[in-house]
């Protein structure tokens, strides 16, 4: 990925290397899909067990910020929460997660609880504030789960849904962009082991899907993420997804033709029979 025709490598427009040529994103996707989210993280988690558990930092200048818990409200810790691609807030608790070292956040957050990510709410300034021991805050938001296959009866394998905005449906594939890698990062996120199998599904009838960004995909390993906010988009085409955990290992059996055993395996010679 790349930046062209600004004033440094930092500004520009986006291109995407693939299948070895730069294309503009406009080449891949005419509608509104990059937000700030989607150009860098501005909130995060740390020293959790989870990407929806630790303790919140947030990006200031380039760098990351602790935030003091007296400083954080209801509406506040769901902006974070949705922003990460997590469900509701549960327990907010200063110094659950450690202390950290990185410096005290000079804002305080006023947000309203319906923006897509902090950079949305309003700020106010608290210069030279510091946190209290033990108060820098630790957040913990419900595991959103978030990302299915169905259709099959393995939960490794079907057809790819991902749950948006409370919604679950399934995922375009109408100009044929699914590959092994961006299927790779359904299965890892599912706990299923790598794709071995990606291959466009063709409905009988227009369903509302999600638009998502696969070069996004691919870049951060994410799938809620790269999600278009607009729920409206109707197509005929899905995401049909196969993981290596579903398969179990083939038995070779061979007859009394003529073959060689390799370390690899068995080397059958053309006129000899075998099954699997």
């Amino acid at each position: 990925v790349r930046l062209v025709g600004g004033a440094s490598r930092c500004n520009g427009d986006v291109e995407i290397k693939h299948h070895g040529e730069w294309k503009d994103m406009g080449y891949y996707y005419d509608f509104d899909l990059w937000t700030l989210k989607a150009a860098a993280d501005s909130v995060r988690l740390v020293h959790g067990s989870s990407l929806c558990s630790g303790r919140l930092e947030v990006r200031s200048n380039q760098s990351w910020s602790s935030v003091c818990e007296e400083d954080l409200d209801l509406n506040d810790t769901q902006v974070v929460c949705r922003e990460l691609g997590c469900g509701a807030p549960g327990l907010l608790q200063g110094g659950l997660y450690g202390e950290g070292e990185a410096p005290v956040w000079t804002s305080e957050l006023q947000c309203e609880g319906n923006e897509s990510t902090v950079l949305d709410c309003r700020r106010s300034s608290s210069t030279g504030k510091t946190c209290s021991t033990g108060t820098a805050a630790g957040l913990t938001c419900t595991d959103p789960g978030g990302v299915r296959l169905v259709g099959q009866p393995s939960r490794c394998a079907g057809t790819l849904e991902i749950q948006h905005q409370g919604k679950w449906k399934p995922v375009e594939d109408e100009y044929k962009f699914w590959d092994l890698k961006s299927g790779s990062a359904v299965c890892q996120h599912l706990d299923c082991g790598s794709a071995v199998s990606v291959n466009r599904t063709d409905y009988s009838t227009y369903r509302r899907v999600w638009m998502v960004s696969v070069p996004c995909v691919k870049l951060k390993s994410g799938l809620r993420d790269c999600v278009g906010l607009d729920d409206s988009y109707k197509h005929s085409s899905g995401v049909d997804v196969v993981c290596s955990d579903l398969l179990p290992q083939p038995n070779i059996s061979l007859s009394d033709g003529v073959f060689g055993v390799y370390q690899q395996g068995f080397r059958v010679l053309v006129g000899s029979d075998f099954t699997i």
